[in-house]
């Protein structure tokens, strides 16, 4: 995939990954970004940093709650309007919260399903329909490496991310007819604000929110459909390939003890 003088909506901009992404994209020449999450202040500091480094980047700030259906569509519909088609969807935003099953908080789990799930199936509604009139377009769903192997404490995160896989791979059968790809990027623990109040894993190391998005421009340039982001996480979907039960006893090892 080719950046330059393309139009980017990337959710989940205001921090974390999405920032990242949405900092790489930049980079790489893109010609607009629309910059999506629900902190208005947030992201429009990003657009300004983002519009001094790249003269002639057009940034775009629409501040959005994913879980709200209607304003999904509003937005969707008058960004492109206003602003033409969109090349690329990036579906960041997420949130993660962990417990114990038997301790989860349902307000706790419906948040995760209402953004990760049903915010990411609305956003994308809206903008494939689009795509397909024009009869191009990439969806990149970020899902996790807890959709490939699910973590104790972390049960209903871990389902939204694997419905993702499953969603992203059913759309891309779909969609592949009228000129749409759909990828999905499957970062390991990153060090963002959204996982600072976890309590983290034995043995697994963090990696930082730009190596995940360089990755990903790297695994779009090389039109890949699924990216699995560093070494922990090939070695990890290599072993429940291999060694289910292995990997099953690791991921008791390493699951925190006090939650």
């Amino acid at each position: 995939m080719h950046f330059q003088s393309k139009t980017a909506l990337v959710t989940g901009a205001s921090r974390g990954i999405g920032r990242a992404i949405a900092t790489e994209l930049a980079q790489a020449g893109v010609s607009r970004l629309m910059l999506v999450a629900r902190n208005q202040d947030q992201l429009q500091q990003l657009a300004i940093e983002l519009t001094n480094a790249y003269p002639g980047l057009e940034a775009i700030v629409l501040p959005l709650d994913l879980t709200d259906p209607i304003a999904v569509n509003t937005t969707v519909a008058k960004a492109w309007r206003d602003y033409g088609p969109i090349h690329l969807l990036v579906n960041c935003a997420g949130v993660a919260h962990q417990n114990s099953f038997l301790k989860a908080r349902l307000p706790e789990v419906h948040q995760e399903i209402s953004l990760n799930l049903l915010g990411l199936y609305a956003i994308t509604r809206c903008v494939a329909r689009r795509m397909v009139s024009q009869q191009e377009g990439t969806i990149v769903n970020v899902s996790s490496l807890m959709g490939k192997v699910a973590a104790p404490t972390m049960a209903t995160y871990s389902a939204t991310k694997f419905a993702i896989l499953g969603f992203s791979q059913a759309l891309r059968g779909e969609l592949a007819n009228y000129n749409i790809r759909v990828v999905t990027l499957l970062p390991t623990l990153t060090d963002t604000d959204m996982v600072k109040d976890l309590q983290r894993f034995r043995w697994v190391r963090p990696m930082t929110a730009k190596r995940v998005a360089k990755t990903l421009l790297r695994g779009l340039r090389q039109n890949r459909t699924e990216i699995l982001v560093g070494w922990q996480s090939h070695l990890a979907v290599w072993c429940q390939r291999l060694a289910p039960g292995l990997l099953d006893r690791i991921l008791l090892l390493a699951v925190p003890q006090s939650v």
